[in-house]
């Protein structure tokens, strides 16, 4: 029986705000699957456009510096690429996640091209050293998966 949930996220003000409904797809103690659809307006990022609609899925771990979405298209079903999100590491409840949005992306498309956005609104957030440093060190294992060919989603150990 698939679980709805919601998620949310914090502002830099600390405001929740609501991002998306999904349906959980997987679950384990340290990470939530879910499976959802894009409903915002066209999203151009150059490279590639997210469309109203187009499918993705998830993962949110409770024990790391990002979340990582896998982005397939509404019409023909292909896979887009990764888009990783970078935040605090998530809590994860029965019908909700939740972590504060810290304004650094990563995205890394099927050929192992990856583009790193939203680094000017990062740079101004003004982070504590030590979560600068651990967003940052996500960001390198993320680049570092990738160079070796290993999709960002899989589990890591």
């Amino acid at each position: 029986m698939s679980e709805p949930i919601t998620v949310i996220k914090n502002d830099h003000t600390g405001e929740e705000v609501w991002r998306y409904d999904g349906v959980v797809v997987e679950r384990a103690p340290s990470y939530v699957v879910l499976d959802a659809h894009f409903d915002r307006e066209d999203m151009d990022l150059g490279y590639v456009t997210f469309r109203r609609n187009d499918r993705f899925r998830e993962t949110f771990y409770a024990d790391r510096w990002y979340s990582v979405f896998e982005i397939y298209d509404v019409e023909d079903g292909d896979l887009k690429g990764w888009y990783c999100n970078f935040s605090h590491p998530a809590v994860i409840e029965n019908r909700r996640v939740s972590a504060d949005d810290l304004a650094l992306d990563l995205f890394v498309y099927p050929d192992g091209h990856t583009l790193v956005l939203d680094e000017d609104e990062f740079e101004e957030l003004g982070l504590s050293d030590p979560v600068r440093a651990a967003v940052l060190a996500a960001l390198e294992e993320l680049q570092a998966r990738v160079a070796a060919k290993q999709p960002p989603f899989e589990q890591i150990g």
